[in-house]
């Protein structure tokens, strides 16, 4: 992942919007937000066979599980959300 990339970009989304990302109140906010995309993005690539196990078995019964949080990211605004 590009964070410098990705600090630029905010910059100039920054001043696209009408602010001015060299405000107090902004300096640090590109280099917050590329390392949140960072977190957020981190498993984007991710091999999840590392991380799960399957096997056979005879049961053909549904298995449910519930309250397993969830948390993502909308691809068309690229904003996050969680369930």
């Amino acid at each position: 992942m590009d964070l410098p990339r990705i600090e630029r970009a905010v910059r100039e989304i920054l001043i696209a919007v009408g602010e001015d990302p060299d405000r107090e109140g902004l300096l640090e906010t590109p280099n917050r937000v590329a390392r949140m995309y960072g977190e957020v993005f981190s498993g984007l690539h991710r091999d999840i066979t590392k991380d799960i196990k399957t096997f056979t078995s005879d049961n053909d019964e549904m298995i449910l599980i519930g309250d397993i949080p969830f948390y993502s990211m909308c691809e068309h605004h690229l904003l996050p959300f969680h369930g």
